[in-house]
């Protein structure tokens, strides 16, 4: 089937979208972002263009501009079902009119409507949201400008939240993009990466503490655009007050002073050694046709699916001896590899890892809500808390039940997620673990999918914090109103925003504090926070602005199941008094200065989905063809702010370096199709010697562990000292993954820490003449020590 490229109607007519420009101001760990749209209606009769596009759950939209010809119009806030009627009257009126709206299913994708564009005639849209910077496993602080709104699976009898959207090639999309990002940082800055060709960093003081940089003119409709920023101190706890509005009434959440805290907590380095040795640990993993997707564009990619099965034997190979484990598999159906959770032991890994091998993207779309619902059934096991890991792209319609199907357990587990791949819904990840009491990450282009679980992995192995709260300590007259919900977990090295409305005189010539009081284990922990009551000023009132979705997230979140009249209203009117949007509201423009009343049929333009050509699976997909579905398939489609996705997402991250003005970005390639597994090696000695390892965290000296070592068996035997072969096996598997697989550590380390726990329990081994034994073997010089021996 020949698709139609570009914005184009079905008639094969252009819509009117001409170009993208968008600033970004960061501040620290927040940035501003302003993107303007421009308009042009090249056809003969008025126009009504619509625009479905994705924007990181976690952003406030809080301006939204129209301007035709000379005329500006300042979009207002209203309830969403009178923007609705308001909009619609002044269409069937002949008048020009906006309207922009959150999605009611999922926070992470707006639609813009443009209504009654004159033909000949020019307008652009300009929309402003303010949005925190997530950070990485690595301290970077990321900013993404969604490209890709992958289709959302939508569930039989459920609304689509992506509809009405045709499929286009990537690559012929006609609108261009500019972006430019101004870095304001509380520390020095040390480098700034992308995924996406940008212009050297251009440093505009002296500390470097003040940068520049811009997105290439050439860029390519082919991935999210993503950058990473890296400041000298990354872990550094700050507080920063922002004077309220002047014109605004004292009292008011716009009219005070709003802090933002800036939290990372100091765990006690024995409490956060010592990690849980028991627990039920339940994996969740998406077997939907995408995820036979290839992770990246190279051509030796492994597939998504193939991804998660390498984490899975990781996963299986680190967990410790004494806790309890299931893996679930969900697509359009869903199976467990056990009818409830089973006893980690040898016998059980080995099960659990001979299904792992056969696991594939073959259960059709992506149906979470029954095996979630399956999942919570089960009872806990006492003295084991519940720990799940959710693996998926994050193409789903129902994302709100999700959510609150795991906010109703969360005093029951913690959730720990990870999407996968371009486009995985933001909302659908970020709430799972917010509400889960967990951590989300995102694995796109060349992220290792194993490094970010075994980071979680670590965070599950920490006892659970209790008793979190906040102390202020403020002078007299003063008093906090917290606008953000409360704090539900804390994980060493990660940090917690926190926004609280100041009531009140402050005085600048004075201090204030602020303690972070939590239990870990039976140790109280207290970390204080010492800053300065100066409020500095925004125009933009960046921070009034998060504070009032905090406070506007915190109330949605209390209502599950439906809505509630008196939590509906409360977030109107802060929404409206803010200025900042909601599922509630929306924002609505009409030019009643217009004098022309438009006749004469108005034609529909919708902004379709950009998919990769030429994008294979490993096996024929069951429900990823949006224009073509199964009778018996739920439908789904999607579309995007700068372009999207129907079928196979390939993206790879390929950083370059702007300062350097270096880049190995690439052009997209074809999947190679693939085989499914067989019982041979993976190709990666590092996971064929992890899959040799016991559950005890032993190896036994066999043949297939000398041949990865690069030895015979026969000379590894020969040069044992002592007579404790799987000693020696396990001393030598550590060696080789010291010396071999440092970068790699972080994947490896639970399982390492499990293999010295055995050797220790080994009595009567002198662990120093194996080493050394070891060492002259295999040619290293590595001292017991830096084994933990």
């Amino acid at each position: 089937m020949n698709h139609p490229c570009g914005l184009r109607t079905e008639r094969n007519e252009p819509v009117p979208l001409k170009s993208v420009s968008v600033d970004v101001e960061v501040q620290g760990h927040v940035a501003s972002v302003s993107s303007t749209l421009q308009y042009e209606n090249q056809q003969s009769g008025p126009v009504e263009a619509i625009f479905t596009f994705p924007m990181d759950s976690s952003a406030s939209v809080y301006r939204f501009l129209a301007r035709i010809g000379g005329t500006e119009i300042e979009a207002q806030l209203r309830e969403r079902q009178e923007a609705q009627e308001q909009y619609d009257d002044a269409l069937s009126s002949g008048q020009q009119a906006f309207l922009l709206e959150e999605s009611a299913e999922s926070s992470d994708i707006f639609q813009l409507r443009v209504g009654s564009l004159p033909p000949g005639e020019s307008a652009s849209v300009s929309l402003a949201y303010v949005t925190e910077l997530a950070v990485q496993a690595d301290d970077a602080l990321r900013f993404c400008l969604p490209i890709v709104l992958n289709p959302r699976y939508t569930p039989a009898g459920s609304q689509s939240v992506t509809s009405e959207v045709p499929g286009v090639s990537g690559d012929a999309v006609p609108y261009t993009l500019s972006l430019s990002v101004h870095i304001y940082s509380p520390s020095p800055i040390q480098s700034v990466q992308s995924n996406c060709v940008l212009t050297p960093l251009d440093f505009l003081s002296p500390d470097h503490t003040e940068a520049k940089i811009s997105l290439s003119p050439d860029h390519k409709f082919d991935r999210d655009v993503e950058i990473l920023l890296y400041y000298s101190q990354p872990h550094h706890p700050t507080a920063i007050l922002e004077v309220g509005q002047s014109t605004a009434s004292p009292g008011s959440l716009m009219g005070d002073t709003v802090a933002m805290l800036s939290l990372y907590p100091e765990f006690p380095a024995a409490l956060q050694s010592s990690l849980a040795s028991c627990g039920e640990f339940i994996f969740l993993v998406d077997r939907s046709g995408s995820m036979s997707c290839c992770m990246n564009q190279s051509r030796t990619s492994q597939s998504r699916i193939e991804s998660a099965r390498d984490t899975l034997l990781l996963l299986l190979k680190s967990l410790p001896m004494g806790c309890y484990f299931n893996i679930y598999g969900f697509g359009s159906r869903y199976d467990s590899f056990f009818p409830a959770s089973v006893e980690y032991t040898q016998t059980t890994m080995e099960s659990a890892l001979q299904k792992v091998k056969s696991m594939e993207a073959d259960l059709g779309g992506t149906e979470i809500l029954q095996p979630l619902q399956e999942i919570y059934s089960k009872p806990c096991l006492p003295s084991h808390l519940r720990q799940l890991f959710v693996f998926t792209d994050g193409e789903v319609g129902n994302t709100k039940s999700v959510i609150d199907l795991v906010k109703r357990h969360a005093l029951s587990h913690r959730c720990f997620t990870f999407g996968i791949g371009e486009g995985a819904s933001s909302a659908l990840v970020n709430g799972m673990a917010k509400h889960g009491s967990g951590h989300p990450q995102f694995i796109t282009g060349a992220d290792r999918l194993q490094s970010k679980v075994m980071q979680s992995l670590q965070f599950a192995l920490q006892p659970a914090v209790k008793d979190i709260s906040l102390q202020w300590n403020l002078p007299a007259g003063v008093s906090t109103t917290n606008l953000s919900p409360p704090i539900n977990t804390l994980f060493p090295g990660q940090r917690a925003l926190v926004y609280a409305q100041l009531t009140g005189q402050v005085d600048s010539c004075v201090t204030g504090s602020v303690s972070l009081l939590y239990a870990l284990g039976e140790e109280v922990v207290k970390n204080d926070l010492t800053f300065s009551l100066t409020p500095k000023e925004d125009s933009s009132l960046l921070l009034h602005r998060l504070g009032a979705r905090a406070a506007i997230l915190a109330m949605e979140g209390d209502v599950s199941g439906g809505v509630d009249s008196g939590v509906k209203e409360k977030v109107v009117e802060l929404s409206v008094q803010s200025g900042v949007s909601s599922s509630y509201t929306s924002f609505i423009a009409v030019n009643t200065e217009s004098k022309q009343i438009l006749k004469g049929p108005l034609r529909r333009r919708v902004t379709p989905v950009v998919f990769l050509k030429k994008c294979f699976y490993k096996r024929p997909p069951v429900l990823l063809n949006a224009l073509s579905t199964p009778a018996e398939a739920p439908t789904f489609s999607g579309g995007g702010l700068f372009g999207g996705r129907i079928a196979c997402r390939k993206s790879a991250k390929g950083f370059s370096s702007p300062k350097l003005g270096l880049s190995r970005s690439r052009s997209p390639v074809e999947c190679d199709s693939f085989s499914p597994p067989e019982e041979k090696k993976s190709g990666d000695p590092m996971l064929d010697l992890i899959g040799l390892q016991k559950a005890d965290g032993s190896w036994d000296l066999h043949q297939s562990l000398t041949s990865i070592l690069g030895k015979q068996k026969e000379e590894v035997a020969k040069t044992m000292p002592g007579e404790s072969p799987a000693v020696w096996a396990t001393v030598l598997a550590l060696l080789w993954l010291h010396g071999q697989k440092a970068d790699f550590k972080d994947e490896w380390r639970f399982l390492a820490i499990k293999a010295i726990s055995w050797i220790k329990a080994q009595s009567g081994v002198d662990v120093s003449k194996f080493v050394t034994a070891g060492n002259s073997l295999l040619g290293l010089q590595l001292e017991p020590q830096v084994l933990g021996l």
